[in-house]
């Protein structure tokens, strides 16, 4: 019952998140969303709460599972996997969203191409691009299969037990050369 509780914590971020997605753009192309608008009348603060809020529901039992299965899956390198998870999901939408913050009250200067939102969300890509690099080399290290560890069981088996033999070939050559 309580691995299903959750599972259910987990899969709600899943479901709502794309759902308040959608909502804030239904509420965009109708002028009624702004992420500058920050007042609690307001669309665009109530959706990034319930986002958040969403965010550390989901957060809260991949913890308990981490510290249930910690001990266990030491051998697979747990620890660091975790660690990288949850460093991908607060680097992806905490740092975004101070950007954001700071582009809504002119904090971050406008470019006379871009205007300072514009301006925002182009530092934030370029700074995630950088960012999800270095991580992506991070998650080949920590992800990495060591295949001189891995032994089957069944070579294992195998080898122990019967000895290995040389497969006979039965070929017959016809006249026709077929």
């Amino acid at each position: 019952r309580s691995l299903f509780w959750l599972k259910l914590g987990t899969f709600q971020f899943a479901l709502f998140r794309p759902v308040f997605m959608f909502l804030s753009t239904v509420l965009w192309t109708n002028g009624n969303y702004s992420l500058s608008n920050l007042s609690p009348k307001g669309a665009a603060i109530w959706i990034s709460c319930f986002i958040a809020i969403l965010t550390i529901i989901a957060l809260w039992p991949v913890g308990i599972m981490f510290q249930q299965v910690r001990v266990l899956l030491n051998c697979k390198k747990i620890i660091p996997k975790f660690a990288l998870y949850q460093f991908i999901l607060i680097l992806n939408h905490l740092q975004t969203a101070i950007i954001n913050v700071l582009a809504a009250q002119r904090i971050i200067p406008c470019a006379p191409p871009l205007s300072s939102p514009a301006r925002g969300a182009y530092i934030s890509h370029q700074i995630l691009i950088m960012e999800m690099f270095l991580i992506t080399l991070i998650s080949r290290v920590v992800y990495r299969r060591r295949y001189d560890e891995l032994d089957p069981p069944e070579c294992i088996t195998e080898e122990a037990g019967v000895e290995k033999q040389t497969p006979i070939l039965n070929v017959a050559v016809r006249e026709d050369g077929l």
